[in-house]
């Protein structure tokens, strides 16, 4: 063996546990959180945006919700094992152990709650962990086996980022904050049911009661349908109460539009690959709402 050949290995298996930490923190389901964390700071005092209170709440929203992730991971060890989608996760693979898992999970979610009491305020970090304790533990390891309803019920801990930038600025739970908070909150169930429809089999093998499996596709996608409508009636409102202009009211109703074509077209059609198409819609529909928030809020303080 080659010195190059004996220095190769080391670093190659460092860079995998790299790559299977990482994978643990779902960073693509984080970062779409923390976006709208960014924005919910970015929001709630556009003409005094602090740069350290920016850096410190996003690095300790960022931290937790990892570590949410991570723990998620060790609660759905037995299932991702079993279904397709998840079974070269780092846990079912076994390029991990769960004890290894459990410790980075207790030492990221440590970190990112000192540096929210520490550089933010206790608001904030409480009510980022009572999300942590929402989603790793309520949803992940009860809800999500015992009712149809999980993802209704357990979207309430999704749905705090926005209200957790909102509150690292201001020190407050105001109604602004809350209707944040209930955009995504009416947004998780059509979004997540897409894709319950598309992976019904897989759930149905492991036992999880999700509601294409309880109550049938047909009543699922009417649940989607229903809950875009209140959803599409939710997201005017910041329109209407003074906290977006003309922007973001053309382009919500576009948004809106949209999503409603890919829920009643999947209604309509019952065909797999709609439900997909409409899983990914709802991502880049959320993404886009919150872009379309920030820009038209700062557009008056932006001098041509």
């Amino acid at each position: 063996m080659t010195a190059k050949s004996t220095l190769s290995r080391p670093s190659q298996s460092i860079l995998g546990q790299w790559r299977d930490y990482l994978e643990l923190c779902k960073p693509k389901v984080v970062a779409l959180m923390v976006f709208t964390a960014i924005v919910g700071m970015l929001l709630a005092d556009p003409a005094n945006v602090d740069v350290l209170t920016l850096v410190f709440a996003t690095l300790g929203i960022a931290l937790v919700a990892s570590a949410a992730a991570a723990i998620n991971h060790v609660a759905d060890s037995r299932i991702d094992a079993a279904m397709d989608r998840t079974k070269l996760r780092p846990l079912p693979s076994g390029s991990l152990d769960k004890t290894s898992v459990l410790m980075f999970a207790s030492s990221i979610g440590a970190a990112g709650m000192a540096v929210l009491i520490t550089q933010i305020n206790l608001l904030t970090a409480i009510l980022t962990f009572l999300s942590l304790v929402g989603y790793a533990v309520v949803y992940t390891m009860y809800l999500k086996r015992a009712t149809p309803q999980n993802i209704v019920i357990g979207g309430a801990a999704g749905a705090t980022p926005p209200l957790l930038g909102w509150t690292a600025v201001t020190g407050s739970v105001d109604a602004d904050a809350l209707l944040l908070f209930l955009i995504i909150f009416t947004w998780t169930p059509p979004h997540f049911w897409a894709l319950a429809i598309y992976r019904k089999e897989e759930y149905a093998k492991v036992d999880i009661p999700m509601l294409p499996v309880t109550h049938g596709e047909d009543y699922t996608r009417l649940q989607i349908t229903l809950y875009t409508v209140l959803m599409s009636v939710i997201t005017v409102f910041p329109y209407f109460t003074g906290m977006s202009g003309e922007l973001y009211l053309v382009s919500v109703l576009l948004l809106n539009a949209g999503f409603l074509y890919y829920a009643i077209s999947l209604q309509m059609t019952k065909c797999r690959t709609k439900a997909i198409n409409t899983f990914v819609y709802s991502i880049v529909y959320l993404m886009v709402l919150f872009a379309v928030l920030l820009i038209d809020r700062f557009l008056p303080y932006i001098s041509f």
